[in-house]
């Protein structure tokens, strides 16, 4: 899967989308999703966000029918009641790339690729027309048609992921949920396996939803993000609209500025730690970016609204920090 490399026509998306309402979740009768949410359409990307333990894979994985909800109505494209499908007409419209699944053993990569195919597949498993197209296919888009012999045991972590991936493409389906895909892949395979599922929105119109941590990731790919926290969505839209400097901050319960990238224009984040400040002679902390500006900073305009209590500050430190943008 190289970058720049016209992918494999995959084949024609059916135009199926997904709609969740009203999902609550309980572990040990105590609610860790409440009353949430998620809309994928057909040719967008839905990323979902949030800190560790907001609840994004556990919403995720109950649309995907793997967590049983306490309430919600799931609904797919046609009208048609998500929880009402048994598990081979589901997996015809759905498909999930889960995190942590356990390495095969004994198995080559087309053998593991092949999987995909099971709803498809006619009973006991002897007819499928289409599918060593899709599975090429499938191999091909994810970059691993040259580890198609080989035994999955051997591969790595990040050519494993992959492999998994190209399991969920050769099943053919119109929503695709993916749980922290770039997980245990390289910066070069993060970036192109992102590119893969704006492709996959763009050319084939798949309904896309997916869970990151990483918010410039989540930005440069999403059409649209819900971000959560402590089980709730708590912002759902465009990303400009969700990662707002002042609801990532509070949401994360760490200063997070956001900026525009200049060259492509697409949001960034960065978290201010401790480490991001340095003491001035006079005991005040300022940004790195402000170094050079810190005589500015002394004597004058010292009033409360500049300062950033708890940002790497110790006990009767006083932080002070820019009120511009830093990159």
């Amino acid at each position: 899967m190289n970058v720049g490399e016209e992918l494999p026509q995959a084949a024609p998306a059916r135009g199926h989308a997904l709609a969740a309402t009203g999902v609550t979740v309980a572990y040990d009768g105590v609610d860790v999703v409440h009353e949430a949410s998620l809309e994928l359409a057909p040719g967008r990307v839905t990323v979902l966000v949030g800190p560790n333990g907001s609840g994004k894979s556990t919403l995720l994985r109950t649309v995907a029918r793997l967590q049983r909800a306490r309430s919600a109505t799931l609904t797919l494209d046609g009208g048609t009641d998500g929880f009402a499908l048994s598990p081979r007409e589901f997996s015809r419209q759905v498909a999930l790339l889960t995190q942590g699944r356990p390495t095969p053993s004994g198995l080559t990569v087309r053998d593991v690729v092949e999987f995909g195919r099971y709803p498809h597949r006619g009973r006991w498993g002897r007819s499928d027309p289409g599918g060593r197209e899709a599975v090429d296919r499938a191999l091909g888009m994810t970059g691993v048609a040259e580890l198609a012999e080989r035994g999955a045991e051997h591969l790595s972590g990040g050519q494993l992921q992959r492999v998994w991936l190209a399991g969920c493409l050769a099943q053919e389906t119109g929503v695709l949920l993916l749980d922290e895909p770039t997980t245990y892949l390289d910066l070069r395979y993060q970036v192109e396996l992102l590119d893969l599922i704006r492709d996959l929105a763009d050319d084939h119109a798949i309904a896309v939803g997916v869970v990151l941590h990483d918010l410039d990731q989540a930005a440069a790919v999403a059409d649209r993000i819900v971000l959560l926290r402590a089980g709730r969505v708590i912002a759902d839209g465009e990303p400009g609209d969700v990662l707002t400097p002042e609801r990532l901050t509070d949401t994360y319960g760490i200063r997070i500025e956001v900026s525009t990238d200049p060259l492509t224009g697409r949001l960034r984040t960065r978290a201010i730690g401790r480490h991001h400040t340095r003491r001035t002679p006079d005991g005040v902390r300022v940004l790195d970016a402000d170094r050079d500006s810190v005589s500015a900073h002394r004597g004058a305009g010292r009033d409360e609204g500049d300062r950033a209590p708890g940002y790497g500050a110790g006990a009767g430190d006083s932080v002070r920090v820019s009120t511009s943008t830093t990159a």
